[in-house]
């Protein structure tokens, strides 16, 4: 169970290091299995290059190898990408990159083969690759998922597939050569593509609840214990549609929020906050796990 880790901001949305720290304290401490810096939910768009190095330093630095961590290094240029997986500064104390497909001039199946391809040739660290064509226009197609997988088997090590495809998902699962983890980029549907033999997710809920939803997660993967996941996933259901309602990560961070008043829902433009009543609501919603807590 990795965590897409959000970025809080204070209210004049200069990043706030210290909820930052805390929230990692919470999350290792939580039980999660990796950390993803720097991602989408990080609203990774509206930091400048001296923010994201800060809090990639920050990452390494507060978990100090309790967990391991993975990096968001992606880009729509090839050349700017590689040119950062060689300069950006403390990224060879990573453990992996996670990697997106290059967004808004959608490249062909061949432009994002080659694109990869770079990437693996140029990162220092372990790729991870990422899908999410409802963010960049463009999917990535399991015939080019499975040639990078097999043309670089030592440095191109998993994805994150967030199509919704189930269909697609059981493909890249079916035909991945072995090594190859595939992890669920939507909460919702982590514990159905375990099922079908997925490795895990990268979550958003995650960030709100580590210990809860990596027991969920991690009965999933139990073969003999994976039908006792299932009322757990059922649980989740509420939290699965609100956190989403108003956008990512506007949900997360007023759920945050409302468990922890140190974290605050404050993001930069053009995302706004979550609504009044989707944020009463996700902290409804959230009742029933921390009175367990």
């Amino acid at each position: 169970m990795g965590v897409a880790l959000s970025t809080p901001f204070t209210p004049d949305l200069e990043i706030d290091f210290e909820a930052l720290n805390r929230h990692l304290d919470y999350l290792v401490e939580g039980g999660v299995d990796f950390i993803v810096a720097l991602g989408t939910t990080a609203e990774t768009p509206t930091l400048s290059e001296e923010e994201k190095h800060k809090i990639l330093q920050t990452v390494i630095d507060r978990v100090g190898g309790r967990v391991p961590v993975v990096i968001g290094m992606g880009g729509n240029s090839t050349a700017a990408l590689k040119k950062s997986l060689t300069s950006t500064p403390g990224l060879e104390k990573a453990d992996a990159i996670l990697s997106v497909v290059p967004y808004y001039n959608k490249p062909t199946q061949e432009g994002m083969y080659r694109h990869f391809a770079e990437v693996a040739r140029t990162s220092p660290l372990p790729v991870i690759l990422y899908n999410i064509p409802g963010r960049t226009g463009v999917n990535m197609e399991v015939d080019t998922v499975i040639r990078l997988a097999e043309e670089f088997p030592d440095k191109i090590v998993g994805i994150k597939e967030a199509s919704g495809n189930m269909d697609q998902a059981a493909l890249i699962i079916t035909r991945r050569p072995e090594g190859f983890a595939v992890f669920s980029g939507d909460d919702s549907l982590a514990h159905t593509m375990i099922g079908l033999g997925g490795d895990g997710v990268i979550s958003v809920l995650g960030n709100a609840l580590p210990r809860q939803f990596t027991e969920m997660i991690r009965l999933s993967l139990d073969t003999e214990l994976h039908d006792r996941a299932r009322p757990l996933h059922r649980e989740f259901s509420a939290l699965y549609s609100l956190l989403f309602k108003d956008g990512n990560p506007a949900g997360i961070k007023a759920l945050l929020n409302a468990m922890f008043p140190w974290y605050g829902k404050h993001l930069r433009l053009p995302l706004v906050e979550a609504t009044e009543a989707t944020s009463q609501a996700l902290a409804q919603a959230v009742e029933k796990f921390t009175s367990k807590a």
